[in-house]
């Protein structure tokens, strides 16, 4: 709660640089979720209901219902 948005994309693309596969970075006041991979442009999804654990999490399926 403490941290801005701007550290924490900082942080996570940090992550993601030291080998972490997925990373979801998600803003509970605009509602948005910041999808990091390697070697991908970062995506933004606007108010999702559910995010998967695609292929590194298979069948992993994050409900975000109760988190908005």
């Amino acid at each position: 709660e403490t941290d801005n948005l701007q550290t924490l994309q900082e942080k996570m693309a940090e992550y993601i640089a030291n080998g972490t596969e997925l990373g979801w970075l998600i803003d509970r006041k605009q509602q948005k979720v910041f999808i990091y991979r390697p070697e991908q442009a970062v995506e933004e999804l606007d108010n999702p209901s559910t995010l998967s654990g695609e292929d590194i999490l298979p069948g992993f399926v994050l409900d975000l219902s109760q988190i908005w």
